[in-house]
């Protein structure tokens, strides 16, 4: 199975067992933005989980939850903002259009103030690597060495499909968790045990092989940058900024989810429009696919007749199947923009 449907399957599958927040492809770097991306990542309620949900259903931009503005008296933006002129301007439209600030003009200034305060929404974040065949290992060791050297995730698991034996066991570091992920092909609705999860047509099943541990988010963590013979350039990451990058992927995960994949256009693609869950199934090649790389005039299989396929929403199924709300009441107490003409 390639990475990304066994990525899909997963994350359809965790969607039922685990609360809060699942996103896929998240950068966890700090020095070295974009060095590490994980695969998968679940963020767990924290206490103010409900008031964020009611707050937006989109990501909140960093430079606005760190900019010098509350939510009593309005302030003139460019006094509130501590970055480049240009990320603050992005950072201010960005908040206004997700409904985190509203603003107003005075003598041709703008002012904006927070709808409400930034709650306390998140607590564990979980990091997931999935590597369905162990015989491909490519960068594994070194991904997870530094997951478990940085310490930006609480927990960092390792998913895979392959017989995990001693000798893999002991290449990975032992703060990592271990799953295997078992899969049946065409089981009935009716043979599926309570503990078990159908995707795509098959049996989903996670068996836990070792648990992982707590990894010391709190303290200065060690990132490496490049690799050398004989040595690694790393950078010492401190509790400050970890927790601010905790705080973007977090963020992150709440506007992305998980669900970010295409549907192929294309005939040959099987969806069930009454069905609870969508995923990108190809009935050409039996298998769940990716439209941006898989897909097109270029495939054999390929179907240009579409109009037989129905209609998809993910952003609706994300609601409808999470605690996420696509479409809040929100906090604003007017109508942004209404009154800057005035």
């Amino acid at each position: 199975m390639s990475e990304f449907a066994f990525e899909l399957e997963l994350c359809a599958h965790l969607e039922t067992r685990r609360e809060g927040v699942l996103a896929r492809q998240l950068g966890t770097s700090v020095a070295n933005p974009g060095g590490r991306i994980l695969d998968v990542v679940c963020v767990e309620p924290g206490p103010e989980f409900e008031d964020r949900i009611a707050l937006s259903s989109a990501t909140i931009p960093d430079a606005a939850i760190e900019a010098d503005v509350g939510t009593g008296r309005a302030r003139y933006w460019k006094d509130a903002f501590d970055c480049h002129p240009e990320r603050a301007e992005r950072a201010l439209e960005r908040a206004c259009d997700v409904g985190f600030f509203e603003r107003e003009r005075r003598n041709g200034r703008e002012y904006v103030r927070q709808v409400a305060r930034y709650p306390d929404w998140y607590n564990r974040l979980v990091g997931i690597e999935n590597k369905p065949d162990l015989g491909r290992p490519g960068d594994l060791e070194a991904q997870l060495r530094t997951d478990v050297s940085l310490a930006l995730v609480d927990e960092i698991i390792l998913a895979t499909e392959s017989y995990v034996t001693r000798a893999h066991l002991n290449r990975i570091p032992e703060e990592v968790g271990v799953w295997r992920v078992h899969r049946e092909e065409s089981v009935h609705a009716d043979e599926v045990a309570a503990d078990e999860t159908t995707v795509d047509g098959s049996t989903l099943e996670v068996e836990v092989l070792r648990e992982p541990d707590q990894l010391p988010v709190s303290e200065p963590g060690i990132e490496p940058l490049e690799f050398f013979p004989g040595r690694t350039d790393i950078a010492v990451v401190d509790p400050e900024a970890k927790a601010r990058q905790r705080r973007r992927v977090a963020e992150r995960a709440y506007g992305k989810g998980w669900r970010t994949f295409d549907i192929p256009e294309c005939g040959s693609c099987e969806l069930d429009a009454a069905g609870d869950l969508t995923l990108p199934r190809c009935a050409w090649n039996g298998r769940l696919v990716d439209a941006n790389t898989e897909c097109g005039p270029s495939c054999p299989g390929y179907d240009p007749e579409t109009d037989s396929l129905p209609t998809v929403d993910l952003e609706a199924e994300r609601d409808r199947r999470t605690p996420w709300e696509a479409n809040p009441d929100g906090k604003r107490r007017q109508q942004s923009g209404l009154d800057q003409f005035g």
